[in-house]
């Protein structure tokens, strides 16, 4: 490994922590930011002589602090810092900064700067691409492709977010036990919307995208580590690493999706798959389910089946059900429809999803859904409406030429029958 290499790896790993710190001390996104950014220069200078510090973070914190008082003094004279113990109990010395690290500080800065990251004025686009920059440190190049927009496109974006934090009047004090319950909810919607944003892709996309997929997953292990006993985050960690397991089967040779009843199971991570069956049954021990547990406890159902044919669809039957009370949603019911088609049959689950189409009309799931269903019936016009529609609703080529599939399947069937009455 490289140089540059390894301390790259070490101050992502840092990164949170510093930058948490950075942000108690100056109040500011931008001041933190550009002080932490000094102090990577720096560390590029000054560790492959001397090698690493004994402890990273304190030395990013602590250069990163001088850097960013000297950058504001330069910048106005006329700014006064704040009071050095309303903001920071940091003193000058690298080994004192090192031996507070492990305490409430840790915890409470990188709550803090997750917790800004994801406050409520932002949008979720905009949560997402602040929390990739400030949090993981991925660069606006990186965020950019991810996304499939351009690039000043998301430096506008993210400067908007920051505006609007800082308009917003943020408090940058150590967040409370209430705040701490009532945000960590928000937190982990905006991680898993960071997977999701890199898992709904098709193949030409999906190379770009990954990254988003795994910083979801390194940012719920960061929860995890912060949150060790909560069962939600142990929930939500184990869905994303579950989900993610299946990703060298979800495509093709050409680029088409492979359902997930269909994929080669030899190709998922058996190492992925493990840790999250492991997180799932940990969490399901606490007898307090959430949505992420019921959630990770259905992907581990899929996991555990050696053959499609073995997925025990009873299960996964109940545990959607008790999805809907705890989470009512159309999607949900969606989904639970699937597991009614396996247990009772397409008519029962046809049946459930009508009434939603409503609500689900401009969503692609539902009418390729819908459309397999009824061609399971044997009602091939009312189908071919149903996958019509789903092909305009599509979001990638990949779904929309899954849907043509089926649709081929039944011209072919419509004309072998033609055949069969004229023979």
């Amino acid at each position: 490994m490289s140089d540059l290499s390894w301390i790259s790896n070490v101050i992502s790993a840092a990164r949170p922590q510093a930058m948490g710190a950075l942000l108690r001390y100056f109040r500011d996104l931008d001041t933190a930011e550009e002080a932490f950014q000094d102090a990577c220069l720096r560390a590029l200078k000054n560790w492959p002589q001397n090698g690493p510090p004994r402890d990273p973070a304190a030395w990013l914190i602590f250069v990163g602090r001088n850097s960013g008082i000297d950058a504001v003094r330069k910048r106005s004279k006329q700014t006064a810092m704040p009071d050095e113990d309303q903001v920071s109990d940091l003193e000058d010395a690298e080994t004192d900064i090192a031996e507070r690290l492990d305490g409430a500080h840790y915890r409470d800065d990188i709550l803090r700067l997750l917790f800004i990251c994801c406050h409520p004025d932002l949008p979720p686009t905009q949560q997402i691409a602040v929390a990739l920059r400030i949090v993981s440190g991925l660069s606006v190049k990186q965020i950019a492709r991810a996304f499939l927009v351009g690039e000043s496109a998301m430096e506008q974006r993210i400067t908007r977010a920051k505006a609007r934090i800082a308009d917003a009047g943020v408090p940058f004090e150590t967040p409370g036990a209430v705040e701490r319950s009532e945000r960590l909810a928000a937190v982990m919607a905006m991680v898993y919307l960071v997977f999701n944003e890199g898992y709904s892709t098709n193949s030409g996309e999906a190379q770009a995208r990954e990254p988003l997929c795994e910083e979801a997953i390194r940012l719920g292990r960061l929860l995890l580590r912060l949150f060790q006993t909560e069962p939600e985050v142990m929930g939500l960690l184990a869905l994303t690493l579950l989900q993610h397991a299946r990703a060298p089967a979800r495509f093709d040779a050409n680029g088409e999706i492979v359902l997930l009843e269909d994929q080669d199971r030899k190709l998922w991570s058996g190492k992925m798959i493990e840790e999250g069956l492991a997180l799932v049954d940990k969490a399901l021990r606490h007898r307090k389910p959430g949505p992420y547990q019921v959630q990770a406890a259905i992907a581990a159902l899929h996991a555990r089946a050696p053959k499609a044919e073995d997925t025990d669809w009873q299960e996964i039957d109940l545990l959607y059900s008790l999805l809907e009370s705890m989470q009512p949603s159309p999607v949900v019911t969606l989904n639970r429809a699937v597991a009614v088609s396996k247990v009772r049959g397409a008519e029962e689950a046809l049946a459930m999803i009508e009434p939603l189409e409503d609500r689900l009309s401009g969503y692609f799931h539902f009418f390729g859904l819908k459309g397999g269903l009824l061609m399971k019936l044997g009602r091939h016009d009312e189908a071919r409406v149903a996958f019509d529609r789903a092909i305009a609703l599509a979001n990638t080529a990949a779904e929309a030429a899954h849907i043509r599939m089926h649709i081929d399947r039944l011209k072919a069937e419509a004309t072998q029958g033609k055949s069969e009455k004229a023979s």
